[in-house]
């Protein structure tokens, strides 16, 4: 007798790496040097023709030039007239959002290919949000609820087929869930010390600046993201000007970006709001009544420590936690982190650079759980 049975099991193959034209292998280089560089194009291009020297990126059928050339047709650079009458060539808004795209896939694409969840709250009820549980239907749940096809089957278990009757206590409801809204305000330490040291700090902060962004704004479009830089003072960037920014010479007015967040999130109406800090150093600046700087870089400053705990009494009376990204691990500063910390009942993560996106993703999902009250 022959055997119809069919054999099963895995099939192993060589792995052949995904095929690229000779544009966007040098495309995928150039967004990650365009912001490094913050956004200077000839510094960008410098580079890749010394890597191109070094590695052979390309050959005579592809050139630099012929890459440049396609940035152009493409619409990713832009030929603009300085103020001083001489001409520059710029990148435009479409290559932000592929700088910004590019982020979000390095950073948290890991992430989001092993499943973590996906911005759900803990407490059932009357949502919106698809859990894939069932159960009995009550009186009062809304009948567009009604799950047709376990309803159906659980008819046909308890009546048979050819006795088919669709009864109340057949009816089963798909469990749902409250959509959450978050405000988020990520604010960016860009004193003089996050290029200190030797250590490039501010291109990793900026590029988790663009992850996360990029992910609220297209995944949790009715979430908000504002983002705040802070130096001896503090204001907001757009969005689309994070691959742009840099390091000043300034020193750290942390109570300043605190202040400018808070009357931020005063202004949203959502239930949730929450604060991210990424920070390398201690807080080493104050704003005076009279519009003079106090600042102190020696050690920690007891009256400007005093003022950000007094700014993380305020958030917690308002309901804002603040979790702070320490990029340092100074025990005399993680001791001022701690406190802090306590002040605010955050949460502080010390970290260097590795992980620091994964850190900030996980910790909004799980910030973001929290359900609507009221």
């Amino acid at each position: 007798m022959k055997d119809n049975t069919k054999r099963r099991g895995f099939v192993f193959k060589t792995f052949k790496e995904e095929s690229q034209s000779p544009f966007e292998k040098l495309f995928e280089i150039f967004k990650e040097l365009i912001t490094h560089t913050s956004g200077d194009f000839d510094e960008a291009i410098d580079w890749l023709r010394s890597l191109d020297k070094e590695y052979q990126l390309t050959d005579d059928t592809y050139t630099i030039d012929d890459f440049i050339e396609d940035l152009k047709k493409k619409g990713y650079i832009k030929e603009e007239i300085k103020s001083d009458g001489t001409g520059a060539t710029t990148i435009t808004s479409k290559t932000e959002r592929a700088i910004r795209q590019q982020a979000l896939n390095h950073i948290f694409g890991k992430i989001k290919r092993s499943g973590t969840g996906n911005h759900k709250t803990k407490s059932s009820g009357l949502g919106d949000e698809h859990t894939g549980n069932f159960k009995a239907y009550q009186f009062g749940d809304s009948l567009d609820k009604v799950s047709v096809t376990e309803s159906i089957r659980n008819a046909q278990i308890n009546n048979g087929i050819d006795n088919f009757n669709l009864r109340e206590n057949d009816l089963v409801v798909e469990e749902t869930l409250h959509k959450s809204q978050m405000s988020t305000i990520l604010m960016i330490d860009i004193s003089h010390s996050m290029i200190l040291y030797g250590e490039d700090r501010i291109t990793p902060a900026k590029k988790v600046a663009m992850a996360l962004s990029e992910l609220i704004t297209t995944r949790y479009p009715k979430d908000s993201i504002e983002i705040i830089v802070f130096g001896n003072d503090a204001w907001p960037i757009e969005i689309k000007d994070l691959p742009y920014l840099q390091v000043g010479p300034y020193h750290t007015n942390t109570v300043a970006g605190l202040q400018l967040a808070m009357d931020l999130l005063r202004r949203k109406r959502n239930t949730n709001k929450q604060i991210f800090m990424i920070t390398d150093g201690k807080p080493s600046c104050l704003k005076l009544p009279d519009g003079q700087y106090y600042k102190n870089s020696n050690g920690l400053d007891t009256y400007i420590v005093n003022k950000c705990y007094a700014m993380a009494q305020q958030a917690r009376k308002l309901h804002i936690p603040i979790t702070t990204f320490m990029i340092a691990q100074d025990p005399y500063l993680m001791q001022f982190v701690k406190a802090f910390t306590k002040a605010n009942q955050g949460k502080a993560f010390y970290t260097g650079l590795k992980g620091l996106g994964e850190m900030i993703f996980e910790d909004y999902e799980t910030n973001r759980k929290k359900r609507i009250k009221g």
